[in-house]
Order: structure tokens, then C-alpha cells, then sequence
């Protein structure tokens, strides 16, 4: 008896005890941080719970190098990016990168709701703003592979090596059409509705961009959409329409861009007007979006340009009109770096116009990326006078909340060092010197077809290898590498083409390196034979817009005097076609290597013979500028070198 009375209480104080910590769980629970709970249940959870402060903090974009937790917890930012050359530090490891990242994410997770913040960066041929990342061809390199398979590889390496660094979103791929003239693309205007494609199109060598394009021709493009699910992950079928896709801890967010018509600018110039019909713009610039949104992309940026006159940043009908609501676009649109500011001439003449006429256009994120106090009183203040409507910041809420939860972003918001052996990695650097080899272009072979230069014996007395572009890493990877504009020097861990020769000839063979040689010092040496690796220097967007488009000084001259003295096979490292008609009968062989990247051991690869010669150009090769902009099916088309021309040779090996 006096065991059960005693039982009593003690029965009863569980039962409470129990029924408390029920209480408490329940009261603690909140659904947008279940991730059990459908994506949708939780945005709808965690928006009504969110100030206007927060939302709009969402909404910001801010650099590196002004965000500091503190900054992160007080104004609720949502997303911080690294621009072209960023770094926490010269040659920083993956460890300060995931350091840098997660001293940030502090500041996120800090705040009353806890949402954490995105970090994005600029990955546009490999992990291109880090020391020792592979980085791989331009994109100009890439489309004359014509090979899906590998595109596809090099974006699922690019995504190991982002997410090596902590970073788990990236501003890629670009895919801007260049103008296209010809009658054969018409017929897109009416499959537009019909999930037809076509990705990045340069029509104009003279635009500085047109490294970033695959080709002059829609269909190689097409083969080469496979980057985005090779960045994020392949889109399980029966997916619904328009909703972003990200498949995992390996895999990154991608971003399309730019958004749209950029490509076709007057005179290649960029950032300028791209004057075209609504047909034009819907048959051939915007296909690449369909594609785009079809296979998952998460996000997408506005381009600098204009369309008739209008700034795409300001453009309703476009973004809001047709991306979003017509195109069932459910990811979040982002701008350009200060990209609204740029939204009146000169620059940032009156921000609150621009602010409004960005956000009113549809633009969910702003890429702000200094003054972010500045856009956040601007828009707070449009907000509470009712210039901007509740329902366009809840719009772009909403769509950045769904990529932060689609991407696992609340249950991993921290960055770890789990993939930090995949930054520059043994089996990447293979894929790129792959992509290398794929993407050379053999245009001429020996003086007759009786007598062929390449393959070049590897046995030999003695070989000069000549060029400012032989022994510059810098040189060879181009623009957006370790900087934005780029620059010469070994700026990062690869391998040059004059240390692939050395690495590939016969041991007895003695190779003699002189970046200029005379014409004397060439004859009196004897040499068996010389390779001249010339080119352009690297530059990015507007810095690259040329008129001539001519090989940097002194690579002319070189090829005179090399070339007058002994057989020599010409290297050209370019990010476009560049006039060399003048040269042409001068060289004994001809090679447009464009901009292979860190792997110069690719160029040595197929020289010497080991794989055969199989690109073939994708895009046309002009004689002179005047001729420009000249593309296949044009009626005046008179090319230096046809669209799909390269000459072949059978190489030992095959990829």
C-alpha cells in the first residue's frame, strides 16, 4: 500500500513533466526550418513571419569586402559575392576561402530568423578567382569540340572545386546570342513556345565578350547546354515548369545570363543597344532561357544592355512580363554588379529612380555591392509610401527563399572542408587538358598537302620555341583569371605550352626558348623546326571591344622572323578570330588554340602527335574586319577560313 501511494505522485509529475516538454516542442516548432515540410509550406511559414527590414535585406547583394557579421546580423543581408579578383588573401587556400565564408554566415544565422546568406562567384571557365583551381578553355575553345559530354564534365568539376572554397552558387553560364541575320533562324520565332534552345551566339568578333560564346551557330550551342545540369545536377523528369534544382552538397547554384539581347549589341560594342524586332529578340536571344529554365536553373542576371532603347534593368515587359510569367521562370532574378545604377546616364545620376525602376521591373536581388545602406533606406522608404508594392517584395522574397531551401541551404548553411581536395585536383586537370586537345583548330598544314609540318618530330637536334605567349600562364588562361581583366605572368598553378614542349620531346632534343628572336639569331642556329605561340594579351567585356582585332605587338614580328628562317608552326592564343591573312602564306602550319587554360600540355598533346588534330571552327574566320560582322549563310560571306573548317591528323592515342 505504501508503494503505490508513493507511486502515485511520481506517476503523476511524469505525465506533466512529459506533457510540458510536449508543450515546449510544439511552441519551439516552426515549419520553415522542417525539412520534412514541402518547400512551398515553408517559404509561406517563414515569410509571414518576416519583417520589411528582413525581406529587403533578402533582397541585397553586398561584397566581400564590406561584409562583416555584424554588417550580416544588423541589416539581414541575403547574399554576399567575391567580384572578378576578390580573394581573402593572395593564393588563398581553400581553408581561408571556407574560413571567410563561414565568419560571414555567422552573422546570418545570428538574427532573429536565422535565414542564412548565399555566397556567389564569378566561375566562368573553372573556379577562375582562386590559385591552384583548373581552369579550363573559354568558352570559344569549348564549342568547337562540339561535345556535350565533356561540357557537361567541366561544369561538374567546376561545381567540386566552387563548393572546395565553401561557395556554393556561381554567376554562370553567360549565355548571350550574338546577332544572327540569316533567314535559316526564322522559323525559331514560332518554336519558341515549344522549348526550342540556343545558348550564347558571337556574330561579331569585336565584341570583348565573344570568348564567352560557344559559336556563331545556334545548333553547336544546343549540344552545349549540358553545363547547367552539370553544374547543379540533372532535373528529375516531370519536374514542374520553372522551378529551380539543385542536387546536393556537390553540385552549385547556376546562373544564366545576361539577360537578354546582349549579345546582339550595335557594332559589338558592349553594354550597348541591341536594336532588333520583338520576333528577332524572342527567335534568337531569348531560346537559351527556355533551355535554361527547362533544365533547372536557379537563377538568372539582367544584362547591362538595352533593347531598342530600353535598359533591360528597367524593363517590366521582359523580366516580369515574359521571364517570370510567361516563361514560368520560379528562381529569383538577380542584377548585374550595380547593375540598376546603371540604369540612367551617367551612372547613379538618381538612385531612387533606378531602385524603383529595377525592383518594379522584377529584379529580385540587387547586386548592390558597396553602398547597401543606401539601397536599403531607398527602398524601405518607396515601400512604406506604397511606390513599391508589398506584393513585388513578398515576390522576390519568395523566389530566393525557394532557392535557399531548394538547395539545402538552411540544414548545411555552413561551408566545411569536406571537398578541398577537389580545388586543382589530378582528374580535373586530365578533363581540362582533354577539353584542350579537343578544342585545337588545325587551319593550315605544310606549304603543300605533299608536305606536311604536324605531327612535329619529337626526336630532333635542336627546336626553338618563340612568342611573348609560349611562357605566360596568364596569357594563356585570358580574361577572368585570378582577376577580372586578367593578366600576364604564371599567376596560378598549370602549365605552360613552352613546358609541355620540354615535357613531350625526346630527352636528346634540345630546345632553345627566346620570346623575340632576330632573323639572324634563327638562321645561324640551324634549327629543325620552331613553334611561335602569339596572340592577344588578356582583357575582359568593354576593355576588349577592338576595331582591328590585330595580334599583340611584338607577335608580328615574330612570325617574320622565325618564320622567314626556318619551317615554323604558328600557336595562336586568342579569344576570338584575329587578323592574320598577312602571315597566313608565310607559316608552314597554322594553330588557333584560343584560350585553353591552365592545361597547356594539351597544345604539346596533339603537336607532337600523340592525339590527333579534330576541332573544326565554330565560327568563321574572317579576312579583314571590314568584312564584319560576317557569319556562315551570309550572302557576302568571303571568310579567311569557312565556319566548320580544321584540318585533321591521326594521332597514337584517342580520347
Amino acid at each position: 500500500m505504501g508503494r503505490r501511494l508513493l507511486l502515485i505522485p511520481i506517476t503523476g509529475s511524469l505525465l506533466l513533466l512529459c506533457s510540458l516538454l510536449a508543450i515546449s516542442e510544439a511552441t519551439n516548432y516552426v515549419k520553415y526550418k522542417d525539412p520534412k515540410q514541402p518547400i512551398g509550406v515553408r517559404i509561406k511559414d517563414l515569410l509571414k513571419r518576416m519583417s520589411l527590414a528582413e525581406k529587403i535585406g533578402q533582397m541585397t547583394q553586398i561584397e566581400r569586402s564590406v561584409a562583416t557579421a555584424d554588417v550580416m546580423e544588423k541589416y539581414y543581408i541575403g547574399s554576399v559575392l567575391s567580384g572578378g579578383g576578390s580573394v581573402p588573401e593572395p593564393k588563398a587556400s581553400p581553408e581561408t576561402w571556407v574560413n571567410l565564408v563561414n565568419g560571414i554566415q555567422k552573422g546570418s544565422l545570428s538574427t532573429r530568423l536565422g535565414i542564412p546568406m548565399i555566397y556567389g562567384i564569378d566561375a566562368v571557365h573553372g573556379h577562375n578567382n582562386v590559385y591552384n583551381a583548373t581552369i579550363f578553355p573559354h568558352n570559344v575553345g569549348l564549342g568547337v569540340t562540339r561535345d556535350p559530354v565533356l561540357i557537361k564534365k567541366i561544369g561538374a568539376a567546376t561545381a567540386l572545386e566552387v563548393r572546395a572554397t565553401g561557395i556554393p552558387y556561381v554567376f554562370a553560364p553567360c549565355i548571350a546570342v550574338k546577332l544572327q541575320t540569316h533567314p535559316l533562324y526564322a522559323h525559331l520565332y514560332f518554336l519558341c513556345s515549344r522549348d526550342s534552345l540556343i545558348l550564347q551566339v558571337c556574330r561579331d568578333p569585336r565584341w570583348g565578350r565573344c570568348y564567352e560564346s560557344y559559336s556563331e551557330d545556334h545548333r553547336i550551342v544546343q549540344l552545349m547546354t549540358d553545363i547547367i545540369p552539370g553544374l547543379q545536377g540533372e532535373i528529375p523528369p516531370g519536374s514542374p515548369k520553372g522551378v529551380p534544382f539543385v542536387n546536393g552538397k556537390q553540385k552549385v547554384v547556376a546562373c544564366s545570363k545576361h539577360y537578354v539581347g546582349d549579345g546582339g549589341t550595335t557594332r559589338g560594342i558592349n553594354e550597348n543597344n541591341t536594336v532588333i524586332s520583338l520576333e528577332g529578340l524572342l527567335s534568337i536571344h531569348m531560346p537559351a532561357y527556355l533551355d535554361s529554365i527547362r533544365k533547372g536553373v536557379a537563377t538568372i542576371m539582367i544584362s547591362y544592355s538595352s533593347w531598342n532603347g530600353k535598359k533591360m534593368h528597367a524593363n517590366r515587359d521582359l523580366i516580369t512580363g515574359f521571364l517570370k510569367n510567361k516563361l514560368k521562370f520560379k528562381g529569383f532574378v538577380i542584377s548585374d554588379w550595380q547593375g540598376i545604377d546603371r540604369i540612367t546616364t551617367p551612372a547613379h545620376a538618381n538612385y531612387s529612380y533606378s531602385v524603383q525602376a529595377g525592383i518594379s521591373a522584377g529584379i529580385d536581388m540587387i547586386m548592390v555591392p558597396f553602398n547597401y545602406t543606401e539601397f536599403i533606406d531607398i527602398l524601405t522608404d518607396q515601400v512604406n509610401k506604397k511606390i513599391i508594392p508589398m506584393s513585388r517584395i513578398d515576390d522576390a522574397v519568395r523566389r530566393i527563399l525557394r532557392v535557399k531551401f531548394t538547395m539545402g541551404l538552411f540544414e548545411n548553411p555552413h561551408a566545411d572542408l569536406g571537398f578541398s581536395n577537389q580545388l586543382g585536383s589530378q582528374e580535373h586537370r586530365e578533363l581540362a587538358r582533354e577539353a584542350v586537345r579537343k578544342s585545337l583548330v588545325l587551319l593550315k598544314n605544310g606549304k603543300s598537302a605533299a608536305k606536311p609540318l604536324v605531327p612535329l618530330p619529337k626526336k630532333a637536334p635542336k627546336i626553338l620555341v618563340a612568342g611573348s605567349h609560349a611562357d605566360n600562364l596568364g596569357y594563356q588562361c585570358g580574361g577572368w583569371t585570378i582577376t577580372w581583366q586578367g593578366q600576364g605572368g604564371n599567376i596560378t598553378s598549370g602549365t605552360t605550352i613552352l613546358g609541355a614542349i620540354k615535357n613531350t620531346v625526346h630527352p636528346t632534343t634540345q630546345v632553345v626558348y627566346s620570346e623575340n628572336p632576330d632573323k639572324d639569331f634563327v638562321k645561324s642556329n640551324k634549327f629543325s623546326y620552331a613553334v611561335v605561340v602569339v596572340g592577344e594579351t588578356p582583357y575582359a567585356e568593354t576593355n576588349g571591344d577592338s576595331t582591328d582585332l590585330l595580334i599583340t605587338d611584338p607577335g608580328p614580328s615574330t612570325i617574320e622572323n622565325v618564320c622567314g628562317a626556318v619551317r615554323c608552326v604558328v600557336v595562336i592564343i586568342s579569344g576570338r578570330p584575329v587578323a592574320i591573312k598577312p602571315y597566313v602564306s608565310k607559316v608552314d602550319a597554322l594553330v588557333a588554340a584560343w584560350l585553353p587554360g591552365t592545361e597547356g600540355q594539351g597544345v604539346a598533346d596533339v603537336l607532337f602527335g600523340d592525339y590527333g588534330f579534330t576541332g573544326k571552327l565554330a565560327r568563321t574566320w574572317f579576312k579583314s574586319v571590314d568584312q564584319l560582322p560576317m557569319n556562315v549563310g551570309d550572302e557576302h560571306y568571303d571568310p579567311l577560313f569557312p565556319f566548320g573548317f580544321g584540318l585533321t591528323t591521326t594521332g597514337i592515342k584517342k580520347d
